[in-house]
């Protein structure tokens, strides 16, 4: 059986939507210990933690854009990785408008 040769553009991309609590943001540098210093949309600079369950699955790198969970104690500082966007899929949300706070913080 011969495979099916994909056109270009044809491809969907479902991409995850910030759900209640959670916040866009940018690595600014990766710390150690699977911590990373994030940049939020809020305008604050919070130190994220890449759980247990993610951290042999994803390779967080300064740049990227990523979606985080605030603590609720302390979590004006610190903050869970929920999750990280490709590169592809991070055009996509600023195409959708998604990224329009994270934007203006980085210019």
């Amino acid at each position: 059986m011969a495979k099916r040769k994909k056109k270009k553009g044809e491809e969907v991309i479902r991409v995850r939507k910030p759900r209640k609590g959670e916040l866009f943001g940018t690595v600014i540098t990766m710390l150690g210990g699977g911590r990373a210093l994030i940049l939020c949309e809020d305008k604050k600079e919070r130190i994220g933690r890449i759980p247990g369950s993610m951290k042999r699955s994803i390779w967080v790198r300064a740049g990227d854009i990523v979606l985080i969970k605030p603590w609720e104690i302390e979590g004006e500082r610190r903050a869970d990785i929920v999750w990280r966007y490709t590169r592809l899929q991070a055009e996509l949300l600023r195409k959708q408008g998604y990224l329009k706070k994270l934007e203006t913080l980085e210019s």
